[in-house]
Order: structure tokens, then sequence, then C-alpha cells
């Protein structure tokens, strides 16, 4: 209350501070709308450290494995091919719902573990490998451009998960992660 500002303040909160001379308890309970900030706050907070912590640690196949685990915790039976230079055709996953992955519908997954936008030409890039009944899904840490969400809006066979959602993904399905 040193504060010239919070001298006005002491008539509103006056109980808490007797109280407080006193010796009392004068912690209160927050009111809901403020309990509903703070929760958003931190579910926020806990969304950028998600994050931060996946871009710091997962670079290239380690994000291509993580993103097959979260599918996969999904419901996905998932097939990774081998890795290197061009090695995947530009497809790093590819998704089925059986267990014999034969049936349709057949997921091509790209999973970039940039930061920064993707562009519409990655996006297409992905599209133009998908066969007749088939799906594309592109998972990012970051974001994309216009173009490229404006490309993928007009297509009902192809997903954009930008890392926000990437990690509403993960809360979502973390019980069955392992």
């Amino acid at each position: 209350i040193g504060a010239a500002m919070s001298f006005f303040a002491v008539k509103t909160y006056v109980g808490e501070f007797w109280a407080a001379i006193e010796g009392k308890d004068v912690s209160v309970p927050l009111a809901q709308d403020e309990t509903v900030i703070l929760a958003s706050a931190i579910e926020d907070q806990t969304s950028v450290y998600v994050l931060k912590k996946l871009a710091e640690e997962l670079k290239g196949g380690s994000f291509e494995d993580f993103v097959a685990h979260l599918l996969q915790a999904m419901g996905y039976k998932t097939q990774q091919p081998k890795r290197g230079k061009g090695a995947d055709g530009g497809v790093d996953i590819t998704a089925h719902k059986d267990e014999l992955c034969i049936k349709p519908p057949i997921i091509k997954v790209q999973a970039k573990s940039t930061e920064g936008k993707n562009s519409d030409k990655d996006v297409r890039a992905l599209y133009g490998k998908l066969n007749s009944g088939e799906k594309a899904l592109f998972v990012t840490l970051g974001e994309f451009t216009p173009p490229a969400e404006n490309f993928a809006r007009g297509k009902s066979d192809l997903r954009l998960i930008n890392g926000d959602e990437l990690v509403k993904l993960i809360f979502q399905h973390y019980e069955k992660f392992d």
C-alpha cells in the first residue's frame, strides 16, 4: 500500500488490511471470472512452453517420430519410410485406421519442425503426392502463410495443423502417450 494509487484502494479492501494487521489469514478465493482468466493464462503459457520444448528438442526425424506417435495415440497405425535426403519422397508418415494399412483412407503426412511459416509451395508439394482416395496432413510447429491456408481451404482431402493446434492435440491425447 506504499504507492499513491494504492492509498485510494485501502477503502475498498479495508477488511483485508485489518485482518493482515491482526495476523489473520487474508487469502481470498478468486471469483469465478478471475479463475477463468487465470486458467486461460496458465494454459497459454503451458502451450508456449510445450511448443518451445518441441522446437528445441525435436528436429527432423525426431519430430516425425513424435507426430507418428501422436497419430498412434489418436488410433491410427503409422508407417515411416527410410530416412535420408529425398528417401521419403516428401511423405514422412503414412497413417491408416486399419491393422493391415491398406483400407482407405490412407493419410500421407508431412511433419516440419520449423517454427517459421510454411509456404504454399510446401503444401502443394505434399498435395501433389496424393493418389485417388488419399488424404494429406501437414503438421508443423510454426504457422502457414496466407497463400498456403487459401490453397488448403479449397481442398477437402488436405488438413493443415499449426503449432497451436498440435499442442491442443497433444493435451487431448497425452494420457495415451508412452
